[in-house]
């Protein structure tokens, strides 16, 4: 079986969740339905694929762990990723950090609160 990865978020700010996902982390934006009643955009990175549907605003501290969601980027480079989030002023919410289980990851929030760990691909 082949499977491939989609989510579904739900911003109140979909121009601010597109600015993040394409700036800084990289994404490309595959669909863009923001002019529509029930806005809506899709954005890609390799085969992750990320749905944004505009929703009202929500306390977004239920989206964190250990509540939430801990959604999970594997990259090449862990590095690079890290300079590209800084390159572009965003804060980082726990810096890069090797951890027992032998890899090295970091974490932000998306401008909604959702939780992203970047982390290197096992070897």
């Amino acid at each position: 079986m082949v499977a491939d990865l989609r989510i579904e978020i739900f911003p109140d700010d979909l121009d601010g969740a597109v600015d993040f996902y394409t700036r800084v982390l990289g994404f490309s934006l595959v669909r863009d339905e923001r002019h529509l009643e029930w806005a809506y955009v899709a954005l890609e990175l390799g085969r992750v694929r990320v749905g944004a549907a505009r929703r009202p605003s929500v306390d977004a501290a239920p989206r964190r762990p250990p509540v939430g969601v801990e959604l999970v980027l594997e990259t090449d480079d862990l590095d690079a990723a890290r300079r590209r989030i800084a390159d572009e002023g965003w804060p980082v919410d726990d810096d890069v950090q090797a951890q027992p289980w032998g890899l090295r990851d970091f974490r932000v929030l998306d401008p909604s609160g959702y939780y992203w760990r970047l982390t290197e691909h096992p070897r």
